[in-house]
């Protein structure tokens, strides 16, 4: 049977996270294909729904990454971040999906090897966890 590869969304700040995430790529460091980028202009504009969105259709995994806490381009953004992705981490709890499949991280635009971290560590957690139950039948892969 083929190892199980998750679907791992990261929804990252414009500004640190995903310039972290750029940097990882200049730097050409090793990350897993399956995480995938989507750029916000700040941590801070994540709505709850579209957490539950991403899990709805099909990501075993999200994280959110913004800015280190105090140095947010929107002064409060990533605090307002990570206070819904741990709201959010309750209603999956709720609802029986495992909480440690939503993860909030502080980036700055420098770290782009603790962002390959970041990825790396995300993907060995969900591959514990295994694929989402909400997954359809048919996305196995």
């Amino acid at each position: 049977m083929e190892e199980f590869e998750p679907k791992i969304v990261a929804f990252c700040c414009h500004y640190c996270a995903y310039s972290a995430a750029d940097l990882a790529g200049s730097m050409r460091l090793q990350y897993p294909p399956n995480i995938r980028i989507v750029e916000m202009p700040c941590s801070g504009t994540i709505d709850h729904r579209v957490i539950l969105d991403a899990f709805e259709k099909g990501a075993d995994g999200v994280y959110v990454a913004g800015c280190m806490e105090g140095d947010c381009h929107f002064l409060k953004g990533n605090y307002r971040a990570k206070k819904r992705v741990n709201y959010v981490k309750k209603v999956l709890a709720e609802i029986g999906l495992e909480s440690e499949r939503l993860e909030f991280f502080n980036l700055s635009a420098a770290m782009g090897p603790r962002f390959a971290e970041i990825a790396n560590e995300m993907t060995e957690r969900i591959k514990k966890l295994g694929p989402s139950p909400l997954r359809r039948k048919g996305e196995e892969k």
